[in-house]
């Protein structure tokens, strides 16, 4: 009972009427301007919320008793999640992608399902596979935009790790404009990566961020829609120094957040996330690609990057170009690196990457081979059938995309890297970004 009356007490579950209605960040369309006074919004604008909300089977209750959860006790799993949809309806965002969403739980279902329903909301929720019990939810706003296609993405891997896909288009055109075929859709994927419980699994989150973008490329070819902007929202359980962060700038994705504060990709100012380990870190992401970007061949930037882990593996062993070659063709007599050791080697089957590694297709990795691993180079030739420019690359031709205009984490103190004490709402802070429709002039290109 002491447990329940304090958690009662907690700042957090104080009503939505409070003063913390003071770190509100986007209410509709309602910006904080850089001094950090409210300014109403003219122009037309879509907000976007990404929260991993810790599920209840999750939310550890006591830490001399490790098994004692949230899930057991109702009043705390209920209360706790009225208020967090409190504050989301608060907000009313555009665009809501929740991780961590107890999907196990049919009360709790219903409760989100029925209180964003009657606001307005159309909801999607994915489960994890295997009944891990917990997995996404997306809600769109059906004043802002109508759901042309739902997608879902299972990885079938390590973690039992979904995405979701959602093609939206607006209800009314942000942009007036004498060319109908302008098109003002949006693709949006809500995502929760695997958590990296040892380094070793670092490949496995970069290669569900490849599936992702492959499954994205495809869905833009099989639709002709190259010229929309994507949305990618979740947690991603690896931080801006991760190789994940770096994958996705180089396939042209900024990151809401960074972009709003005009922070650099070495800037390291903000956490979003104090894990079961005590460990704070930046992990939750509102990544924005526009029609207009360049960006690298798939592959290939897969590739470099995937290499990159392994090298960096092998250097944390201690070992240099030689010794790492020995290390992987284990032993094997030869000169060379077979199939099999490279995969024994990082513990699993990644047909994709052995390809890549493999030029000239004999079956083996010879010593010139293995150093462009080391050193992180691939051909275009690796790539015959990504999407590189077509015929059409000259031509321009205008197109939608989006400007951040600001982005707010809660609580606000994570903004400086600092995480709060009296803050339970979760172990995730909640991202929120804003922004604005443009014009832009692209290359008409087909994926």
């Amino acid at each position: 009972m002491v447990m329940l009356v304090s958690f009662f007490k907690d700042p957090e579950f104080a009503n939505v009427d409070s003063s913390e209605n003071e770190s509100i960040p986007f209410r509709g369309t309602i910006l904080r301007t850089k001094s950090g006074k409210f300014s109403s919004v003219s122009e037309p604008c879509v907000s976007c919320t990404t929260f991993n909300i810790l599920a209840p089977i999750y939310k550890r209750l006591d830490q001399q008793n490790q098994n004692v959860r949230e899930s057991d006790f109702r009043a705390f799993w209920l209360a706790r999640n009225e208020r967090i949809v409190d504050w989301l309806l608060y907000e009313s965002s555009s665009i809501i992608c929740l991780q961590e969403f107890w999907v196990g739980n049919e009360e709790l279902v219903q409760m989100y399902e029925q209180r964003l329903g009657a606001s307005g909301y159309d909801t999607f929720k994915l489960a994890r596979t295997n009944n891990r019990g917990d997995g996404l939810l997306t809600a769109i706003h059906k004043e802002y935009f109508r759901v042309l296609n739902y997608r879902e993405l299972l990885f079938n891997d390590f973690g039992d790790r979904v995405a979701q896909l959602l093609h939206v288009q607006s209800v009314i055109p942000f942009l007036q404009n004498n060319d109908d075929s302008m098109q003002q859709e949006i693709l949006i994927v809500n995502t929760h990566l695997l958590f990296p419980h040892d380094s070793s699994l670092s490949i496995v989150r970069l290669h569900q961020v490849y599936k992702i973008l492959q499954y994205l490329e495809t869905y833009q070819r099989e639709n002709k829609l190259s010229q929309v902007p994507v949305m990618l929202c979740g947690d991603w359980n690896g931080s801006k120094r991760g190789h994940v962060y770096k994958f996705l700038r180089s396939q042209g994705f900024v990151s809401s957040y960074d972009i709003a504060h005009e922070y650099t990709d070495s800037d390291h100012k903000w956490v979003s996330h104090r894990n079961h380990r005590g460990n704070i870190c930046g992990v939750d992401f509102i990544w924005l690609r526009n029609p207009n970007k360049s960006i690298k061949p798939l592959k290939i930037s897969w590739a470099e990057a995937a290499f990159g882990i392994i090298k960096y593996q092998l250097q944390k062993a201690q070992l240099n170009e030689k010794d790492a070659f020995d290390f992987l063709r284990a032993d094997n007599n030869g000169n060379y690196i077979t199939y099999s050791d490279f995969c024994d080697a990082l513990k699993q089957e990644m047909k994709d990457l052995w390809v890549q590694a493999d030029v000239d297709g004999n079956g083996v990795l010879d010593y010139d081979e293995f150093l462009r691993i080391w050193y992180c180079t691939c051909s275009e030739h690796i790539d015959e059938d990504s999407n590189s420019e077509d015929s059409n690359e000259g031509i321009t031709k205008e197109a939608f995309g989006f400007a951040v205009k600001n982005a707010i984490l809660f609580p606000r103190e994570v903004e400086k890297g600092i995480w709060p004490e009296n803050y339970h709402l979760s172990d995730h802070a909640r991202l929120t970004a804003l922004f604005s429709p443009v014009r832009l002039r692209c290359s008409q290109k087909s994926l």
